[in-house]
C-alpha cells in the first residue's frame, strides 16, 4: 500500500538508502517519506545503526610453537554521515572485518610466548582495533571496541601446562611439610632437653634433702642417746633403709626378683661398704686440697 501512494517507513535505527534511476540520491531517516516512484525514486536497501558484533575465531601459533585459537570480539557500526559508504563499499563487511583480523593476530602472536600472548591480551585487542579502525573508517565503518575473550591452545597443552602448576604446588607444599617437621623435632628436642635439666635439678635438690636430713637425724640421735657416736647412728640409719628398700619390693605386684645376699652379716657388709664409699670420697677429696 506504501509503494502505491509513493510513501515509505523507515524504522528507528535504520537508515534508507534512496536512489534515483539506479544513482545514490540520498539518505533517508527514520520515518515516512514520500517516494514518488514515477520520476525513478526507488529505496536500494536498508542499513541498521544499531551496535554490531562479530565474533572471529583465528588459529595460529605462538613463538614456542604452540598452537592456539585466538577468539577476538569486534564491535563495530556505520558512522554517521557516511552511511553511503557503508551500504556501497563493501559487499560482505563482516568478511571484511575477519579478514583484518586473521591478518593482525597471525602478524602478532608468532611474536609472543605462550605465557606473554595469556599476559598481553590488551595489546593484541589494541593491534587489531587500530588496524581495523584505520581500514574500516574508509568504508564507512565504525570500530567501537575490539576484545581478545579467549585464547585456547591444545587440549594436550592445557593437560600439561596444569601437571605444570600441580608438580610445582606439591614441591612447594613439600618443603612446607619438611620445614614444620623440622620445626617439631626442634622443639621436641629442646623440651627433652629442658625436661632432663629440670629432673636433674630435682635429683640434685632430692639428694641434698636426703643428705641434710641423715645428717639432722644423726646429730638428733647423738644428742638424746649418750654414749652413741656418729658411726653407730648411721650404721642404724642404713640398716633401717636397707629392711624399708625390702619392704617395697616385697609389697610391689608388678617388681622383678632381685637375688641379694640377706642376713645379718649382709647387712653388716652393706653398711660397711656403704661407710668405706664415704670414707674413700672424703680421702680422694682431701688429696686434691
Amino acid at each position: 500500500m506504501g509503494n502505491l501512494l509513493c510513501c515509505v517507513q523507515v524504522d528507528q535505527s535504520t537508515v534508507a538508502i534512496r536512489e534515483q534511476f539506479g544513482k545514490f540520491d540520498s539518505v533517508l531517516e527514520p520515518g515516512c517519506h514520500c517516494l514518488p516512484w514515477m520520476v525513478g525514486k526507488r529505496v536500494a536497501g536498508h542499513l541498521t545503526l544499531r551496535l554490531q558484533q562479530l565474533d572471529v575465531r583465528c588459529e595460529t601459533k605462538t613463538k614456542d610453537n604452540v598452537f592456539v585459537t585466538v577468539v577476538a570480539s569486534i564491535q563495530y557500526r556505520p558512522l554517521a554521515g557516511k552511511e553511503s559508504d557503508a551500504f556501497y563499499k563493501l559487499t560482505n563487511t563482516r568478511s571484511q572485518i575477519q579478514a583484518y583480523v586473521f591478518d593482525v593476530i597471525r602478524a602478532s602472536v608468532p611474536k609472543l610466548l605462550l605465557d606473554d600472548a595469556f599476559e598481553q591480551k590488551n595489546d593484541i585487542a589494541k593491534a587489531v582495533e587500530d588496524e581495523l579502525e584505520k581500514a574500516m573508517s574508509a568504508y564507512g565503518f565504525e570500530i567501537v571496541q575490539t576484545l581478545i575473550v579467549d585464547i585456547e591452545p591444545d587440549e594436550h597443552v592445557k593437560r600439561a601446562m596444569n601437571e605444570i602448576n600441580a608438580a610445582a604446588r606439591m614441591r612447594l607444599a613439600a618443603n612446607e611439610k619438611a620445614e614444620a617437621e623440622k620445626i617439631v623435632q626442634i622443639k621436641r628436642a629442646e623440651g627433652e632437653a629442658e625436661a632432663k635439666y629440670l629432673s636433674g635439678l630435682g635429683i640434685a635438690r632430692q639428694r641434698q634433702a636426703i643428705v641434710d636430713g641423715l645428717r639432722d637425724s644423726v646429730i638428733g640421735f647423738a644428742e638424746n642417746v649418750p654414749g652413741t657416736s656418729a658411726k653407730d647412728v648411721m650404721d642404724m640409719v642404713l640398716i633401717t633403709q636397707y629392711f624399708d628398700t625390702m619392704k617395697e619390693i616385697g609389697a610391689s605386684s608388678k617388681s622383678s626378683a632381685v637375688f641379694i645376699p640377706h642376713g645379718p652379716g649382709a647387712v653388716s657388709d652393706v653398711a660397711a661398704q656403704i661407710r668405706d664409699g664415704l670414707l674413700q670420697g672424703q680421702s680422694a677429696a682431701a688429696a686434691r686440697h
